[in-house]
């Protein structure tokens, strides 16, 4: 494959690259000694799920590994103990040593959906940070002042407002830039939100005298409200560990105008398919649900595979564009001593199912019409709601249930 080729494939998607020519360069060297360049992307184990999110740049790294060159996928188990403060407008609460390193396992059970496990090379920050003197920590911080910490828009803001930073918090990109150097990267991938931090890196290198990484920001995809980022926290995620029936209906949810996105960042549909694809929507030419449809088929077989990305379709054509109830219908048991004249309040009804966190949640659903018995809407929060055996519960678009009374 020529370089104009594998150009074309690393700049799929990306939104910046600093520089295209540095990276032209380092492609060109790398070919000519047959050393793979290292490219690397940190993940700090903030929650236990990758979501689709993630994917993006985590996909970028494949694209590196098919050409050849190796990925380090970097768990940030000490960084993520202060918390990422990129886009944040007030200080990330610090978790604890126990809850990050729970959280990385799952992350290394959840990463080779998507890279190879035999070309990914698996490290941890705290094998070097946690390492550090205070002696190296003083000069690794005298390597930057505070007023280019201060340049950047997160921290501009919270000054400004009067808002708290906590000097932890200028240790973070400082930390980040650090594990370039002990890596030494020839490539960084982030979000677009992670330039800053991808830039510290760079000039952390120049100070240590390694050549500096080329940083390459991928977009931040947006979840399934099609307004905030993508993450748990807002509940608009979807979860690569998720069922595909579950993966395959919060795909179908999203708004039309994420699906050439989605198309483009999440999967490997060929650039004339999708320009085909983006002209058949504006001229009208095919229904903005079939084009959904085969963009959930294609995410959800990268994850599950074809087989159960058909089942996945039927299941949510047989549900949701047939109305009829799915095979895969989890039963709910209710011992017969909880039910008042065979009726029981809606609100305990849908708790006992545990589908839903909290009595608000459950109070949202009912009024924003997610409940149905039997196909039947339910909309009064403070209905009894009659029951007999057999009756089909839906909570959300999602979870069925069958009643057992027992």
């Amino acid at each position: 494959m020529d370089l104009s080729e594998e150009m074309k494939i690393i700049k799929r998607g990306t939104n910046e690259i600093i520089s295209e020519e540095e990276l032209e360069k380092k492609l060109i060297h790398s070919k000519k000694t047959k050393v793979p360049l290292r490219i690397k992307q940190g993940f700090d184990p903030s929650a236990p799920d990758i979501h689709l999110g993630h994917t993006v740049g985590l996909r970028k790294l494949r694209h590196f590994q098919d050409l050849g060159h190796d990925v380090y996928f970097l768990i940030g188990d000490f960084t993520g103990m202060i918390g990422d403060p990129s886009g944040r407008s007030a200080m990330r609460k610090q978790l604890t040593p126990e809850e990050v390193k729970k959280n990385a396992e799952t992350y290394k059970e959840q990463v080779f959906k998507i890279l190879h496990p035999e070309k990914t090379i698996i490290e941890f920050n705290s094998h070097w940070l946690g390492k550090l003197s205070f002696v190296d920590v003083i000069k690794l911080c005298s390597k930057y002042t505070v007023a280019r910490m201060l340049e950047r828009d997160d921290f501009a803001n919270r000054f400004q407002g009067k808002k708290p930073i906590g000097v932890h918090e200028f240790l973070y990109p400082l930390m980040q830039g650090y594990d370039s150097i002990a890596l030494r990267a020839d490539v960084e991938l982030g979000g677009t939100d992670q330039k800053f931090n991808l830039l510290v890196g760079r000039d952390l290198q120049r100070e240590y005298n390694q050549e500096p990484q080329v940083i390459i920001t991928m977009p931040i995809i947006e979840g399934t409200d099609g307004v905030e980022k993508m993450s748990k926290s807002l509940d608009n995620y979807i979860g690569i560990n998720e069922t595909p029936f579950d993966m395959y209906g919060k795909i179908m949810s999203i708004p039309d105008k994420l699906m050439i996105t989605y198309f483009s960042l999440l999967t490997d549909i060929s650039y004339p398919e999708l320009e085909q694809i983006e002209k058949n929507l504006k001229e009208n030419l095919i229904h903005p649900r079939d084009i959904k449809k085969k963009l959930a088929k294609e995410i959800v077989k990268i994850y599950h595979g074809y087989s159960f990305a058909n089942e996945a379709e039927n299941h949510f054509e047989k549900v949701f564009q047939d109305k009829m109830d799915p095979e895969n219908i989890q039963v709910l048991a209710i011992p017969s001593e909880e039910l008042k004249e065979k009726k029981m309040w809606i609100v305990k009804l849908i708790k006992m199912t545990k589908s839903l966190s909290s009595t608000g949640d459950v109070i949202r659903i009912i009024e924003q019409g997610g409940i149905k018995i039997n196909h039947k809407k339910i909309t009064n929060k403070n209905i009894d709601l009659k029951i007999e055996d057999g009756d089909i519960l839906r909570v959300g678009k999602l979870n069925f249930y069958q009643i057992k009374i027992k």
